[in-house]
Protein backbone atom coordinates (compact mmCIF):
# COMPACT_ATOMS: atom_id res chain seq x y z
CA UNK A 1 0.00 0.00 0.00
CA UNK A 2 1.15 3.55 -0.67
CA UNK A 3 2.34 5.22 2.04
CA UNK A 4 -0.43 7.46 3.64
CA UNK A 5 0.05 11.42 4.37
CA UNK A 6 0.08 12.72 7.71
CA UNK A 7 -2.74 15.15 8.46
CA UNK A 8 0.50 17.79 8.94
CA UNK A 9 2.14 16.79 5.45
CA UNK A 10 -1.16 16.62 3.88
CA UNK A 11 -2.00 20.07 5.09
CA UNK A 12 1.81 21.75 3.59
CA UNK A 13 0.93 19.82 0.10
CA UNK A 14 -2.06 21.23 -1.10
CA UNK A 15 -3.08 21.33 -4.52
CA UNK A 16 -2.05 24.06 -6.87
CA UNK A 17 -6.06 23.71 -8.17
CA UNK A 18 -7.57 27.08 -7.55
CA UNK A 19 -10.88 26.46 -4.45
CA UNK A 20 -11.66 29.67 -5.13
CA UNK A 21 -12.17 29.88 -9.11
CA UNK A 22 -13.91 26.37 -9.52
CA UNK A 23 -16.14 26.91 -6.36
CA UNK A 24 -17.76 29.68 -8.02
CA UNK A 25 -21.33 28.33 -7.73
CA UNK A 26 -23.41 30.09 -11.28
CA UNK A 27 -26.30 29.75 -9.57
CA UNK A 28 -27.30 30.30 -5.92
CA UNK A 29 -27.93 27.35 -3.51
CA UNK A 30 -30.96 29.40 -1.85
CA UNK A 31 -32.90 29.25 -4.95
CA UNK A 32 -32.65 25.48 -5.58
CA UNK A 33 -32.80 25.04 -1.68
CA UNK A 34 -37.05 24.28 -1.69
CA UNK A 35 -36.29 21.80 -4.93
CA UNK A 36 -33.37 19.38 -3.04
CA UNK A 37 -35.95 19.63 -0.07
CA UNK A 38 -38.61 18.05 -2.10
CA UNK A 39 -35.97 15.70 -3.95
CA UNK A 40 -34.83 14.82 -0.38
CA UNK A 41 -38.66 14.21 1.09
CA UNK A 42 -39.38 11.88 -1.62
CA UNK A 43 -36.25 9.68 -1.74
CA UNK A 44 -36.52 9.24 2.29
CA UNK A 45 -40.52 8.53 2.33
CA UNK A 46 -39.58 6.42 -0.31
CA UNK A 47 -39.82 2.93 1.69
CA UNK A 48 -36.10 1.22 0.81
CA UNK A 49 -36.07 -1.56 3.89
CA UNK A 50 -35.12 -4.84 2.72
CA UNK A 51 -38.47 -6.05 4.36
CA UNK A 52 -40.81 -4.33 3.20
CA UNK A 53 -39.64 -1.51 0.90
CA UNK A 54 -37.99 -0.74 -2.69
CA UNK A 55 -34.99 0.49 -3.80
CA UNK A 56 -36.19 0.17 -7.69
CA UNK A 57 -38.64 2.35 -6.81
CA UNK A 58 -36.61 4.87 -5.10
CA UNK A 59 -34.30 4.59 -7.75
CA UNK A 60 -36.31 4.90 -10.86
CA UNK A 61 -37.84 8.23 -8.71
CA UNK A 62 -34.40 9.65 -8.42
CA UNK A 63 -34.01 8.82 -12.31
CA UNK A 64 -37.40 10.78 -13.20
CA UNK A 65 -36.23 14.05 -11.67
CA UNK A 66 -32.58 13.57 -13.39
CA UNK A 67 -34.35 12.86 -16.62
CA UNK A 68 -36.71 16.13 -16.03
CA UNK A 69 -33.18 17.94 -15.79
CA UNK A 70 -32.48 17.03 -19.15
CA UNK A 71 -30.23 13.98 -18.75
CA UNK A 72 -30.46 12.35 -21.62
CA UNK A 73 -31.43 8.13 -21.82
CA UNK A 74 -28.01 7.05 -22.72
CA UNK A 75 -27.04 8.61 -19.37
CA UNK A 76 -28.93 5.92 -17.30
CA UNK A 77 -27.83 2.37 -16.40
CA UNK A 78 -30.15 0.92 -14.43
CA UNK A 79 -29.62 -2.50 -13.12
CA UNK A 80 -31.09 -5.55 -10.98
CA UNK A 81 -30.97 -9.12 -10.98
CA UNK A 82 -34.08 -11.47 -11.06
CA UNK A 83 -33.89 -12.85 -7.82
CA UNK A 84 -34.23 -9.51 -6.01
CA UNK A 85 -36.47 -7.17 -8.59
CA UNK A 86 -36.45 -4.98 -5.34
CA UNK A 87 -32.95 -4.57 -5.02
CA UNK A 88 -32.29 -2.57 -7.73
CA UNK A 89 -30.10 0.22 -8.53
CA UNK A 90 -28.96 3.30 -11.02
CA UNK A 91 -25.81 4.18 -12.14
CA UNK A 92 -25.51 7.89 -13.99
CA UNK A 93 -22.95 9.29 -16.62
CA UNK A 94 -22.11 12.37 -16.70
CA UNK A 95 -19.43 12.88 -19.74
CA UNK A 96 -16.49 14.97 -18.91
CA UNK A 97 -13.98 16.83 -21.92
CA UNK A 98 -11.29 14.78 -21.19
CA UNK A 99 -11.95 11.11 -22.10
CA UNK A 100 -8.16 10.30 -21.12
CA UNK A 101 -8.74 11.37 -17.81
CA UNK A 102 -10.36 8.64 -15.05
CA UNK A 103 -13.99 9.33 -13.75
CA UNK A 104 -14.95 10.39 -10.69
CA UNK A 105 -17.72 8.10 -8.60
CA UNK A 106 -19.83 9.56 -6.27
CA UNK A 107 -21.65 6.42 -4.84
CA UNK A 108 -24.52 6.09 -2.07
CA UNK A 109 -26.28 3.23 -1.21
CA UNK A 110 -30.51 3.92 -0.89
CA UNK A 111 -31.37 1.53 1.37
CA UNK A 112 -32.28 1.67 5.10
CA UNK A 113 -32.44 -0.74 8.06
CA UNK A 114 -35.96 -1.79 9.55
CA UNK A 115 -37.64 0.62 11.80
CA UNK A 116 -40.80 -0.14 13.80
CA UNK A 117 -43.22 2.84 13.59
CA UNK A 118 -45.03 1.59 17.77
CA UNK A 119 -41.04 2.27 19.31
CA UNK A 120 -40.29 6.03 16.94
CA UNK A 121 -41.87 9.33 18.63
CA UNK A 122 -42.77 10.18 14.87
CA UNK A 123 -43.62 7.72 11.49
CA UNK A 124 -40.35 6.43 10.79
CA UNK A 125 -40.87 6.84 7.26
CA UNK A 126 -42.53 10.38 6.92
CA UNK A 127 -39.62 13.78 6.95
CA UNK A 128 -40.77 15.39 9.71
CA UNK A 129 -38.55 19.07 10.59
CA UNK A 130 -38.93 19.73 14.23
CA UNK A 131 -36.20 21.29 16.80
CA UNK A 132 -33.74 22.46 13.58
CA UNK A 133 -33.89 18.67 12.59
CA UNK A 134 -34.94 16.42 9.84
CA UNK A 135 -36.50 13.35 11.07
CA UNK A 136 -36.71 10.06 9.53
CA UNK A 137 -35.68 6.63 8.73
CA UNK A 138 -32.51 7.16 5.91
CA UNK A 139 -32.78 10.93 6.86
CA UNK A 140 -29.10 11.08 7.94
CA UNK A 141 -28.10 6.81 6.78
CA UNK A 142 -27.35 7.20 3.81
CA UNK A 143 -30.14 9.23 1.57
CA UNK A 144 -28.81 12.46 2.90
CA UNK A 145 -25.57 12.04 0.78
CA UNK A 146 -27.66 10.35 -2.20
CA UNK A 147 -30.29 13.18 -2.43
CA UNK A 148 -27.37 15.55 -2.52
CA UNK A 149 -25.63 13.21 -5.17
CA UNK A 150 -28.78 13.13 -7.36
CA UNK A 151 -28.96 17.71 -6.34
CA UNK A 152 -25.37 18.09 -7.12
CA UNK A 153 -26.14 16.32 -11.04
CA UNK A 154 -29.19 18.53 -11.27
CA UNK A 155 -27.60 21.96 -10.52
CA UNK A 156 -24.42 20.74 -12.93
CA UNK A 157 -26.73 19.95 -15.39
CA UNK A 158 -28.76 23.14 -15.53
CA UNK A 159 -25.16 25.49 -15.50
CA UNK A 160 -24.32 23.81 -18.42
CA UNK A 161 -20.95 22.97 -16.49
CA UNK A 162 -18.43 20.70 -18.45
CA UNK A 163 -15.83 19.03 -16.38
CA UNK A 164 -12.38 18.20 -17.31
CA UNK A 165 -13.25 14.76 -15.67
CA UNK A 166 -16.03 12.69 -16.12
CA UNK A 167 -18.58 12.14 -13.05
CA UNK A 168 -20.75 8.81 -12.21
CA UNK A 169 -23.61 8.34 -9.76
CA UNK A 170 -23.89 4.85 -8.29
CA UNK A 171 -27.13 4.52 -5.97
CA UNK A 172 -27.27 1.00 -4.60
CA UNK A 173 -28.98 -1.05 -2.62
CA UNK A 174 -27.88 -3.95 -0.02
CA UNK A 175 -25.66 -2.06 2.67
CA UNK A 176 -27.32 -2.16 5.81
CA UNK A 177 -28.60 -6.10 5.66
CA UNK A 178 -25.32 -9.01 5.07
CA UNK A 179 -26.27 -11.40 3.00
CA UNK A 180 -28.64 -9.39 0.98
CA UNK A 181 -28.41 -8.14 -2.59
CA UNK A 182 -25.66 -6.15 -2.53
CA UNK A 183 -25.48 -3.45 -5.64
CA UNK A 184 -22.20 -2.16 -4.77
CA UNK A 185 -20.75 -5.76 -4.76
CA UNK A 186 -22.59 -6.51 -7.90
CA UNK A 187 -21.06 -3.14 -9.59
CA UNK A 188 -17.68 -4.58 -8.92
CA UNK A 189 -17.97 -7.91 -10.06
CA UNK A 190 -20.01 -7.90 -13.33
CA UNK A 191 -19.96 -4.40 -14.46
CA UNK A 192 -16.79 -2.85 -13.18
CA UNK A 193 -16.01 -1.08 -16.24
CA UNK A 194 -18.94 0.99 -15.60
CA UNK A 195 -18.14 2.43 -12.37
CA UNK A 196 -14.64 2.69 -13.08
CA UNK A 197 -13.07 5.78 -11.61
CA UNK A 198 -9.61 7.29 -10.57
CA UNK A 199 -11.32 7.70 -6.83
CA UNK A 200 -14.77 7.32 -5.24
CA UNK A 201 -16.48 9.55 -2.58
CA UNK A 202 -18.52 7.55 -0.14
CA UNK A 203 -20.40 7.66 3.33
CA UNK A 204 -18.16 6.66 6.28
CA UNK A 205 -16.97 9.38 8.15
CA UNK A 206 -19.01 13.28 9.01
CA UNK A 207 -17.92 16.44 10.92
CA UNK A 208 -17.97 15.64 14.92
CA UNK A 209 -19.66 17.60 17.47
CA UNK A 210 -18.94 17.41 21.20
CA UNK A 211 -21.46 17.10 23.61
CA UNK A 212 -22.09 20.96 23.49
CA UNK A 213 -22.80 21.31 20.22
CA UNK A 214 -19.07 22.51 19.47
CA UNK A 215 -16.92 21.46 16.01
CA UNK A 216 -14.51 19.72 17.02
CA UNK A 217 -12.74 18.05 13.59
CA UNK A 218 -13.77 16.96 10.11
CA UNK A 219 -13.15 13.77 9.17
CA UNK A 220 -12.01 11.79 6.39
CA UNK A 221 -12.96 8.24 6.15
CA UNK A 222 -9.14 6.43 5.40
CA UNK A 223 -9.88 2.80 5.52
CA UNK A 224 -12.65 0.58 7.49
CA UNK A 225 -13.16 -2.59 9.30
CA UNK A 226 -14.84 -5.67 8.35
CA UNK A 227 -18.21 -6.57 9.57
CA UNK A 228 -18.52 -10.43 10.30
CA UNK A 229 -20.93 -11.96 12.17
CA UNK A 230 -20.63 -15.69 14.62
CA UNK A 231 -22.88 -17.71 15.85
CA UNK A 232 -22.25 -19.66 18.89
CA UNK A 233 -25.06 -22.87 19.04
CA UNK A 234 -25.60 -24.85 21.86
CA UNK A 235 -27.41 -28.17 21.53
CA UNK A 236 -28.78 -30.31 24.37
CA UNK A 237 -31.76 -33.28 24.76
CA UNK A 238 -33.70 -30.99 27.28
CA UNK A 239 -35.86 -32.52 29.17
CA UNK A 240 -38.63 -31.63 31.87
CA UNK A 241 -38.21 -28.30 33.56
CA UNK A 242 -38.86 -29.59 37.37
CA UNK A 243 -35.53 -31.59 36.78
CA UNK A 244 -32.78 -29.14 36.09
CA UNK A 245 -29.64 -30.79 35.33
CA UNK A 246 -26.08 -28.23 35.08
CA UNK A 247 -25.62 -29.54 31.23
CA UNK A 248 -28.13 -26.66 30.29
CA UNK A 249 -27.72 -25.23 26.56
CA UNK A 250 -28.56 -21.78 27.87
CA UNK A 251 -25.95 -21.88 30.93
CA UNK A 252 -22.71 -22.98 28.09
CA UNK A 253 -23.79 -19.86 25.39
CA UNK A 254 -24.01 -17.67 28.82
CA UNK A 255 -20.29 -18.59 30.43
CA UNK A 256 -19.25 -18.62 26.70
CA UNK A 257 -21.07 -14.72 26.24
CA UNK A 258 -18.99 -14.09 29.18
CA UNK A 259 -15.61 -14.78 28.31
CA UNK A 260 -16.39 -12.64 25.02
CA UNK A 261 -17.42 -9.95 27.13
CA UNK A 262 -14.07 -10.08 29.11
CA UNK A 263 -11.79 -10.14 26.29
CA UNK A 264 -10.70 -7.29 24.29
CA UNK A 265 -8.92 -7.45 20.89
CA UNK A 266 -5.28 -5.88 21.41
CA UNK A 267 -4.81 -2.29 19.53
CA UNK A 268 -3.59 -2.07 15.85
CA UNK A 269 -2.53 0.64 13.51
CA UNK A 270 -2.81 2.23 10.53
CA UNK A 271 -1.58 5.43 8.77
CA UNK A 272 -5.18 6.63 8.76
CA UNK A 273 -5.74 5.91 12.83
CA UNK A 274 -2.16 6.96 13.54
CA UNK A 275 -3.36 10.36 11.91
CA UNK A 276 -6.47 10.81 13.68
CA UNK A 277 -4.93 10.14 16.81
CA UNK A 278 -1.65 12.60 15.87
CA UNK A 279 -4.60 15.32 15.56
CA UNK A 280 -7.49 14.80 17.94
CA UNK A 281 -4.49 14.68 20.72
CA UNK A 282 -3.80 18.37 19.65
CA UNK A 283 -7.62 18.90 19.82
CA UNK A 284 -7.74 17.34 22.65
CA UNK A 285 -4.90 19.42 24.01
CA UNK A 286 -6.27 22.49 23.38
CA UNK A 287 -9.60 21.63 25.76
CA UNK A 288 -7.28 21.30 28.56
CA UNK A 289 -7.41 17.60 28.52
CA UNK A 290 -3.65 17.13 28.81
CA UNK A 291 -3.64 13.64 30.25
CA UNK A 292 -5.67 12.02 27.02
CA UNK A 293 -3.59 14.14 24.58
CA UNK A 294 -0.93 12.97 26.53
CA UNK A 295 -1.70 9.45 26.39
CA UNK A 296 -2.57 9.85 22.39
CA UNK A 297 0.82 11.11 21.70
CA UNK A 298 2.41 8.23 23.60
CA UNK A 299 0.38 5.50 21.81
CA UNK A 300 1.48 7.10 18.52
CA UNK A 301 5.14 7.12 19.50
CA UNK A 302 4.85 3.20 20.62
CA UNK A 303 2.14 1.03 19.71
CA UNK A 304 3.04 -1.12 22.58
CA UNK A 305 2.60 1.65 25.72
CA UNK A 306 -0.79 -0.41 27.27
CA UNK A 307 -1.15 1.79 29.68
CA UNK A 308 -1.89 4.83 27.16
CA UNK A 309 -3.73 2.47 25.15
CA UNK A 310 -5.99 1.43 28.43
CA UNK A 311 -6.51 5.04 29.09
CA UNK A 312 -7.47 6.17 25.52
CA UNK A 313 -9.55 3.25 24.47
CA UNK A 314 -11.81 3.97 27.66
CA UNK A 315 -12.57 7.58 27.21
CA UNK A 316 -15.00 6.91 23.63
CA UNK A 317 -15.73 3.78 22.19
CA UNK A 318 -15.42 5.16 19.14
CA UNK A 319 -11.44 6.10 20.12
CA UNK A 320 -11.59 2.27 21.09
CA UNK A 321 -12.94 0.79 18.40
CA UNK A 322 -10.88 2.67 15.60
CA UNK A 323 -7.95 0.93 17.19
CA UNK A 324 -8.59 -2.79 17.29
CA UNK A 325 -10.76 -5.75 16.25
CA UNK A 326 -13.92 -5.64 18.32
CA UNK A 327 -17.10 -8.55 19.33
CA UNK A 328 -20.10 -7.89 20.79
CA UNK A 329 -23.32 -10.22 21.26
CA UNK A 330 -26.35 -8.51 19.24
CA UNK A 331 -28.54 -11.04 18.95
CA UNK A 332 -29.82 -14.09 21.50
CA UNK A 333 -32.21 -17.20 20.46
CA UNK A 334 -33.06 -20.17 22.72
CA UNK A 335 -35.36 -22.15 24.48
CA UNK A 336 -38.57 -24.02 22.95
CA UNK A 337 -41.66 -24.10 26.18
CA UNK A 338 -40.81 -22.13 28.99
CA UNK A 339 -41.51 -25.61 30.87
CA UNK A 340 -39.04 -27.66 29.13
CA UNK A 341 -35.33 -27.41 29.60
CA UNK A 342 -33.34 -25.81 26.50
CA UNK A 343 -32.70 -27.70 23.55
CA UNK A 344 -31.16 -25.09 21.77
CA UNK A 345 -29.17 -22.17 22.57
CA UNK A 346 -28.29 -19.84 20.07
CA UNK A 347 -26.23 -16.22 19.70
CA UNK A 348 -25.08 -13.76 17.60
CA UNK A 349 -21.34 -12.13 17.50
CA UNK A 350 -21.37 -9.44 15.51
CA UNK A 351 -17.33 -8.65 14.83
CA UNK A 352 -15.38 -5.92 13.63
CA UNK A 353 -12.23 -7.12 12.14
CA UNK A 354 -9.43 -4.43 11.64
CA UNK A 355 -7.87 -4.51 8.40
CA UNK A 356 -5.33 -7.10 7.22
CA UNK A 357 -7.11 -9.45 10.10
CA UNK A 358 -8.79 -12.77 8.24
CA UNK A 359 -11.97 -14.18 9.48
CA UNK A 360 -10.54 -17.61 10.52
CA UNK A 361 -8.26 -15.86 12.86
CA UNK A 362 -11.02 -14.29 14.78
CA UNK A 363 -12.89 -17.18 14.59
CA UNK A 364 -9.94 -19.13 16.32
CA UNK A 365 -10.20 -16.53 19.07
CA UNK A 366 -13.96 -16.69 20.06
CA UNK A 367 -13.03 -20.66 20.00
CA UNK A 368 -10.42 -20.05 21.81
CA UNK A 369 -12.23 -17.98 24.65
CA UNK A 370 -14.99 -20.15 24.80
CA UNK A 371 -13.03 -22.74 25.85
CA UNK A 372 -16.39 -25.02 25.75
CA UNK A 373 -16.52 -28.14 23.79
CA UNK A 374 -20.42 -27.82 23.96
CA UNK A 375 -20.74 -24.38 22.05
CA UNK A 376 -19.97 -24.72 18.57
CA UNK A 377 -18.85 -21.43 17.13
CA UNK A 378 -19.55 -20.76 13.26
CA UNK A 379 -18.65 -18.38 10.49
CA UNK A 380 -21.77 -16.78 9.02
CA UNK A 381 -21.99 -15.76 5.58
CA UNK A 382 -18.87 -12.81 4.28
CA UNK A 383 -20.14 -9.52 3.81
CA UNK A 384 -17.51 -8.90 1.75
CA UNK A 385 -13.53 -8.62 1.13
CA UNK A 386 -11.20 -7.22 3.82
CA UNK A 387 -9.64 -4.61 1.78
CA UNK A 388 -6.57 -1.92 2.06
CA UNK A 389 -6.96 1.41 3.20
CA UNK A 390 -6.96 4.36 0.34
CA UNK A 391 -4.08 6.34 -0.04
CA UNK A 392 -4.19 9.98 1.21
CA UNK A 393 -3.20 11.38 -1.64
CA UNK A 394 -2.40 15.18 -1.91
CA UNK A 395 -4.79 15.29 -4.60
CA UNK A 396 -7.13 14.29 -2.48
CA UNK A 397 -6.72 16.09 1.06
CA UNK A 398 -5.61 19.34 -0.49
CA UNK A 399 -8.83 20.45 -2.12
CA UNK A 400 -11.05 18.82 1.23
CA UNK A 401 -8.92 20.73 3.70
CA UNK A 402 -8.69 23.72 1.67
CA UNK A 403 -12.57 24.34 1.38
CA UNK A 404 -13.06 22.89 4.77
CA UNK A 405 -10.70 25.73 6.25
CA UNK A 406 -13.18 28.26 4.29
CA UNK A 407 -16.25 26.57 5.80
CA UNK A 408 -15.50 25.89 8.84
CA UNK A 409 -12.00 28.61 9.52
CA UNK A 410 -10.42 26.55 12.28
CA UNK A 411 -11.62 22.95 12.55
CA UNK A 412 -8.92 20.44 11.76
CA UNK A 413 -9.53 17.56 9.03
CA UNK A 414 -8.74 14.12 10.83
CA UNK A 415 -8.35 10.94 8.44
CA UNK A 416 -10.39 8.04 10.12
CA UNK A 417 -10.16 4.25 9.90
CA UNK A 418 -13.92 3.45 10.41
CA UNK A 419 -14.71 1.32 13.17
CA UNK A 420 -18.60 0.33 10.79
CA UNK A 421 -18.20 -0.98 7.20
CA UNK A 422 -19.42 0.52 4.02
CA UNK A 423 -19.54 -0.35 0.61
CA UNK A 424 -16.32 1.06 0.30
CA UNK A 425 -14.69 -2.42 1.13
CA UNK A 426 -15.65 -3.78 -2.34
CA UNK A 427 -14.70 -0.75 -4.72
CA UNK A 428 -11.33 -0.71 -2.55
CA UNK A 429 -11.22 -4.00 -2.97
CA UNK A 430 -12.02 -3.94 -6.77
CA UNK A 431 -8.94 -1.32 -7.29
CA UNK A 432 -11.20 2.17 -6.85
CA UNK A 433 -9.81 4.14 -3.81
CA UNK A 434 -12.59 5.16 -1.83
CA UNK A 435 -13.00 8.14 0.35
CA UNK A 436 -15.50 8.76 3.27
CA UNK A 437 -16.82 12.31 2.53
CA UNK A 438 -19.99 13.70 4.43
CA UNK A 439 -19.38 16.90 5.59
CA UNK A 440 -22.10 16.97 7.96
CA UNK A 441 -21.92 17.01 11.91
CA UNK A 442 -23.13 14.91 14.11
CA UNK A 443 -22.88 14.53 18.43
CA UNK A 444 -21.95 11.79 20.10
CA UNK A 445 -24.88 10.19 19.29
CA UNK A 446 -24.17 9.77 15.70
CA UNK A 447 -27.59 11.11 15.16
CA UNK A 448 -29.29 7.67 16.33
CA UNK A 449 -28.61 6.35 12.57
CA UNK A 450 -29.40 2.55 13.09
CA UNK A 451 -31.67 3.68 16.18
CA UNK A 452 -34.57 4.90 17.16
CA UNK A 453 -35.34 8.69 15.87
CA UNK A 454 -32.67 8.22 13.17
CA UNK A 455 -32.23 12.54 12.78
CA UNK A 456 -29.56 14.93 10.97
CA UNK A 457 -29.63 18.39 11.69
CA UNK A 458 -30.86 20.74 8.93
CA UNK A 459 -28.76 23.72 8.82
CA UNK A 460 -25.64 20.91 9.17
CA UNK A 461 -27.28 18.80 5.89
CA UNK A 462 -27.51 22.31 3.97
CA UNK A 463 -24.47 23.36 4.52
CA UNK A 464 -23.15 19.54 3.75
CA UNK A 465 -24.87 20.16 0.44
CA UNK A 466 -23.13 22.85 -0.59
CA UNK A 467 -19.93 21.56 0.10
CA UNK A 468 -19.64 18.48 -1.68
CA UNK A 469 -21.35 20.75 -4.72
CA UNK A 470 -18.21 23.09 -5.13
CA UNK A 471 -16.03 19.97 -3.70
CA UNK A 472 -17.01 17.97 -6.84
CA UNK A 473 -16.52 20.82 -9.69
CA UNK A 474 -13.28 20.56 -7.99
CA UNK A 475 -12.13 18.03 -8.24
CA UNK A 476 -13.86 16.99 -11.57
CA UNK A 477 -11.42 20.00 -12.96
CA UNK A 478 -7.96 18.36 -11.91
CA UNK A 479 -5.44 17.06 -14.22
Amino acid sequence: MKKALSVAIATALLTSVSVAHAATAPTSSSATEPRFRELYKELVETNTTLSAGSCTLAAERMATRLKAAGFPDEAFHPFAVPDHPKEGGLVVIYPGRDPKLKAILLLAHIDVVEAKREDWVRDPFKLVEENGNFYARGSSDDKAEAAIWVDTFIRYREEKFQPRRTLKLALTCGEETSGAFNGAQWLSEHQRDLIDAAFALNEGAAGELDEQGHRVAMEIQAGEKLSQNFRLEVTNPGGHSSRPMKDNAIYHLAGALKKIEAYEFPAQFTDGNRAFFTGMARIQAGKGNSEVADAMNALVRNPNDAAAITLVSSKDPTWNATLRTTCVATMLDAGHATNALPQRARANINCRIFPGVEQEAVRHKLEELVADPAVKVTTLETRGPSSPPPPLTKEVMGPFEKLAAQFWPGIPVLPILQPGATDGEFLNAAGIPTYGIEPVFVGPDLGHIHGLNEYVGVKSLLEGRDFLYRLVKIYADQK
